[in-house]
C-alpha cells in the first residue's frame, strides 16, 4: 500500500449480512420471539489519521454512515429500516473494531388496536434504534478488499413516547466484505507524546440544563404528554477524555398526573388516593466522555423526593451532547429505569 501526504482521510464501504435471534428481555414478547431475523447493513466509513488531536486519542476511529435492513420473520412484527450514524473504534493493532451507531428506524407493522395488537413491542412505526458490532477485520486482503466478522445487537424502541413499548433486542452473527474507495492512504500521524491525555485537567465547571419531550405511560391509550426537567450539576474534568459529573435533577413529568389517576380509580386495592404529587427529584452521579466536540453522558440517579411509586427509586440516563463553543451543548439522552425506557429526552444547557 502506497502513501501520501496530499491527503488526510480516506473512505470505505463495508457490507454485512446478519441472522440471529431476539432476544427474551421481557416475557411480555415471548409470543413474538419466532424464527431468525436476518438483514444487511451498508455503510460508508471515513478514515481518520490523526490530524485532530482527539483522533490520536482515540486510536484513529472511523465515522461514517450506515442504512439497516431486518427481516423480523414475524408478519406481527414487520420489516425494519434503519438510518444511522456510527462511529468505529480500534483496539489489537486495529484487528478488533467495536462499531456503535445511532439514528432512526421505520417499522411496516407497528401495533395498532384493531389491526395489530399483538405488537406489544412497536408503539410506533417510527422508533428511535441503537446497534453495537464487534469485529475482527483485516482490509486489503486482496487488492482494495477486505473481509470482517463478528457479533452485533440491534436495539429498537420509542422510548415510551407512545404505548405499547416493549421493545426488541437482537443478537446476531454477521460476515461483511470491505471496499477501500482510495488506493493510497496518508501516514498515521503520531506528534502528540505519550501520556499528554493523563496531564489534561480543568478546574470544577458548573452546569445548567433542561430537557423536555413527550411520553406515555405503559397503559395504552392513556395519551402522550410534555414532560420538563430542570438539571443543575458540577463536573471536573480529569483527562482529556474524562469528567466526573455530581448533581440534582427535578421532573415534572405530566403523564404521571394521568397514571395516578387511573391507578386511584380503577385498582382501589393499590392504595392510591389520587392526590399524589406527580414531581420527583433526584439526586446523581455520572461520567462524560469527551470525543472532540462530541461527548457521551452516562449517569445514575437515585430520586429523593419521590412521592408516586413509579418504576423504582433508581434511574439512568445515557446519551449524547454536542458543544457548540466552550459553554453551550445541546443533548439528547434516553432516560430509564433499568431495561425499562422512561423518555427521549432533548437538552440545551451551559456549562461554566
Amino acid at each position: 500500500m502506497g502513501f501520501t501526504q496530499d491527503k488526510e482521510t480516506s473512505s470505505y464501504f463495508d457490507l454485512n449480512y446478519f441472522t440471529g435471534n431476539i432476544a427474551n428481555h421481557n416475557n411480555d414478547i415471548l409470543h413474538l420471539i419466532q424464527g431468525h431475523p436476518e438483514g444487511v447493513i451498508v455503510g460508508w466509513n471515513k478514515k481518520t489519521f490523526g490530524f485532530a488531536d482527539w483522533e490520536q486519542h482515540y486510536n484513529y476511529p472511523d465515522l461514517g454512515v450506515s442504512f439497516l435492513y431486518q427481516d423480523t420473520k414475524n408478519e406481527v412484527l414487520g420489516d425494519n429500516y434503519g438510518l444511522y450514524a456510527h462511529c468505529n473504534f480500534y483496539f489489537f493493532k486495529r484487528n478488533l473494531m467495536f462499531r456503535i451507531g445511532q439514528g432512526l428506524a421505520l417499522t411496516t407493522n407497528p401495533y395498532d388496536k384493531y389491526y395489530n395488537f399483538r405488537n406489544n413491542a412497536y408503539g410506533t412505526a417510527l422508533m428511535s434504534s441503537t446497534y453495537l458490532m464487534l469485529n475482527f477485520k483485516k482490509e486489503r486482503l486482496f487488492k482494495q478488499f477486505g473481509l470482517q466478522t463478528g457479533l452485533s445487537l440491534i436495539h429498537y424502541s420509542n422510548a415510551n413516547v407512545k404505548a405499547p413499548n416493549s421493545s426488541t433486542n437482537s443478537i446476531t452473527f454477521n460476515l461483511g466484505v470491505i471496499y477501500s474507495l482510495d488506493e493510497v492512504e496518508p501516514e498515521y500521524q503520531t506528534n502528540i507524546r505519550d501520556g499528554a491525555n493523563q496531564k489534561f485537567t480543568e478546574p470544577i465547571k458548573y452546569n445548567l440544563a433542561f430537557r423536555t419531550g413527550i411520553n406515555e405511560s405503559d397503559v395504552v391509550g392513556s395519551g402522550q404528554f410534555p414532560f420538563y426537567i430542570f438539571s443543575g450539576y458540577a463536573d471536573k474534568r480529569l483527562s482529556y477524555k474524562s469528567a466526573i459529573q455530581i448533581g440534582a435533577d427535578v421532573f415534572f413529568s405530566n403523564f404521571l398526573k394521568e397514571l395516578i389517576h387511573y391507578k386511584s380509580v380503577s385498582f382501589p386495592e393499590e392504595n392510591v388516593s389520587g392526590d399524589e404529587d406527580y414531581k420527583r427529584v433526584g439526586v446523581f452521579i455520572g461520567h462524560e466522555l469527551f470525543i472532540s466536540r462530541t461527548t457521551l453522558v452516562t449517569q445514575l440517579g437515585y430520586y429523593v423526593y419521590y412521592p408516586f411509586d413509579f418504576e423504582g427509586r433508581t434511574y439512568m440516563r445515557i446519551g449524547l451532547k454536542r458543544y457548540f463553543g466552550k459553554k453551550i451543548f445541546g443533548a439528547l439522552t434516553l432516560k430509564s429505569h433499568g431495561a425499562k425506557a422512561e423518555a427521549l429526552e432533548f437538552g440545551i444547557g451551559v456549562r461554566l
